[in-house]
């Protein structure tokens, strides 16, 4: 896998202009008459890590599915300015999606797993299984490319799921509570994998959690969603050095922008 050498900082800079996805006025209302978003405004920049942050049921998930394009919004626009389109005018989304569990096939090695999205794209056997090897050597997994999930931890297993959503270099990577079901210290772990490996490809990075703490260590914006129906009621900058460890997680700057952002999240519980 060919890793870019670009620095995400400087690829926010130079694209600060032109938004990546640009989504307006979404609504989603389900069959049963469940409006789960409404009135729903977000713009993601190249090279950007945004976390959504809200309480359950408002509408994060339903968010991402509609991005990926695993569903579409009843009401509103998602639109991809710089991205190329199909003959239907529809846009090409490049995105890879790391879902809460790791969903990896049992009966299948860990780079059987990941070499998946190659082999639906035809790409030739030894090409892929190259590229999935890099894939887990770059989420430090390479001498277990050949374990079945059944042999992996919890927090190898979500390493493999971002391997697998990392292999076709997408241009966006959304993630959808990966690690909320892991323990504390596997958690930070994988927060700093995903951060160093953000920094060094430049891709854009979705992230929705629950966890405050979580949201500003990770993210250089976080947008704060209220309650059903879900929509945007505060984006809230972390302005901090994009380079993030422990002496961050117990800096004052740290423990000022949670504070923020749990008052946003009180307002958000209460709207």
């Amino acid at each position: 896998m060919a890793w870019a050498a670009s620095n995400a900082a400087k690829t926010v800079a130079a694209t600060a202009n032109r938004p990546l996805i640009v989504l307006r006025g979404i609504a989603k209302r389900y069959s049963n008459g469940t409006t789960a978003v409404t009135g729903l405004d977000l713009d993601l920049h190249a090279g950007e890590f945004v976390s959504l942050l809200g309480p359950s049921g408002c509408g994060k998930s339903t968010v991402l599915r509609m991005i990926a394009g695993l569903g579409e919004p009843s009401a509103g626009s998602i639109d991809w300015p710089t991205s190329d389109h199909d003959a239907h005018g529809r846009p090409l989304r490049d995105v890879g999606f790391v879902f809460q569990e790791a969903t990896l096939m049992p009966w299948a090695t860990a780079q059987q797993n990941v070499m998946l999205p190659l082999t639906l794209k035809k790409v030739a056997t030894r090409e892929a299984a190259a590229r999935a090897q890099a894939a887990l050597a770059a989420v430090g997994l390479d001498s277990f490319r050949r374990a079945y999930p059944r042999e992996l931890s919890g927090g190898m297993k979500m390493r493999v799921s971002i391997a697998r959503a990392l292999v076709t270099e997408p241009k966006v990577l959304l993630l959808d509570e990966p690690f909320a079901a892991l323990d504390e210290i596997t958690r930070q772990k994988l927060n700093d994998d995903l951060l160093a490996l953000w920094a060094k490809a430049g891709f854009t990075v979705l992230f929705v959690t629950h966890s405050v703490f979580e949201s500003v260590y990770l993210s250089q914006r976080v947008m704060v969603m209220a309650a059903r129906p879900g929509r945007v009621i505060a984006d809230v900058a972390i302005d901090a050095p994009l380079v993030r460890d422990a002496s961050f997680r117990t800096s004052p700057h740290y423990a000022a922008s949670c504070r923020a952002v749990s008052a946003k999240l009180v307002e958000a519980i209460a709207a």
